[in-house]
């Protein structure tokens, strides 16, 4: 089992230390957090060891877990390296391109594990549908959120659309071409809404919607390709494929068949990934104790979690100076 440690104890470091506590992969030694009050209450009630220290801890840890408020993910990051602790950092994995790239190269350089914590990666419904995403060209996406002060000390891109910018950059092979952004402050003093759209070298276009003042929660993505489309509901664990295929000659009342102006016959088939239900942050954690063990690459890199924040703060720009 390897030695684990967590920095940050709110609210996702508390399911974070509830997760890494009943893993068959890790040995949670305990856990630091700048709010003594709060530390000295969980270890209270919870039973976790609190380390005022923070320096103490890593002495006794071989994983660091990076839960804090992005503020301080560069700093614990460097700690993390320079005591040759390998570290899973929640997402957006820093608040700035030059501290990501920093990160990035000094975990080249010493030959330590990172994860970032871009958890729809490991949402069921993605993992079943996934493998049937092949080149896809146009891609709308949604992620809708009912208000919640939590977060909100941050622009609604780097909250919330970074989760799809990341998943939609691990799809689309291909380079950034150009960016269309903007977004609207309604309740905070950042934007609380955005849209965003990417145009890619190879012609695909995806069009992103996000906001965190909606009325109802919704966290759709469609892709369109040549031969499908994909639809993926990461908040139900739901997913769909739709593809067509040269009609039979002699077709059942029961096939779907359409014709396009050209005479053309088509039939429509409807697929249903097999989705296999499972606690995403779990996996997560666990996916990364397999890559330290197996020293075998991680499942969401330092350098994908770059990319992805790359984009975030290109539209941000575009944001602001619109």
């Amino acid at each position: 089992m390897i030695k684990a440690g967590l920095v940050g104890a709110g609210h996702l470091g508390k399911i974070h230390l509830k997760l890494l506590n009943q893993s068959e992969k890790y040995e949670l030694v305990g856990f630091h957090d700048k709010d003594v009050e709060n530390g000295r209450k969980l270890e209270s009630e919870l039973g976790y060891r609190y380390f005022e220290s923070f320096e103490n801890l890593l002495n006794e840890i071989e994983m660091l877990d990076i839960v804090t408020p992005t503020l301080y993910h560069y700093d614990y990051a460097l700690k993390a390296i320079e005591k040759g602790i390998h570290f899973f950092i929640e997402k957006p994995v820093t608040q700035t391109l030059e501290q990501a790239e920093e990160i990035l190269s000094k975990c080249r350089e010493f030959g330590i594990k990172a994860q970032v914590g871009h958890v729809e990666r490991y949402n069921p419904a993605f993992i079943g549908a996934k493998d049937h995403i092949q080149n896809p060209m146009f891609i709308e996406i949604h992620r809708l959120a009912e208000f919640n002060p939590r977060g909100t000390d941050v622009s609604v891109v780097l909250d919330l659309m970074i989760h799809d910018l990341d998943i939609l950059l691990s799809l689309v092979k291909s380079e950034v071409k150009q960016i269309h952004a903007s977004g609207v402050s309604v309740v905070s003093k950042t934007p609380d809404i955005c849209n965003a759209r990417i145009e890619f070298e190879n012609g695909c276009v995806a069009n992103l919607t996000t906001s965190r003042i909606s009325m109802k929660a919704m966290r759709k993505s469609r892709f369109f390709q040549q031969d499908a489309y994909v639809s993926v509901d990461f908040l139900e664990k739901k997913a769909e494929v739709i593809r067509m295929k040269p009609a039979p000659e002699n077709p059942s009342d029961f096939d779907m068949i359409i014709e396009n102006a050209e005479g053309e016959k088509n039939q429509i088939l409807f697929e249903y990934p097999d989705i296999q239900p499972n606690n995403a942050i779990l996996d997560e954690l666990e996916s990364f104790a397999n890559a330290i063990e197996k020293n075998t690459p991680v499942g969401v890199s330092v350098e994908d979690g770059t990319e992805a924040l790359k984009v975030a703060l290109e539209i941000m720009r575009l944001i602001q100076n619109s």
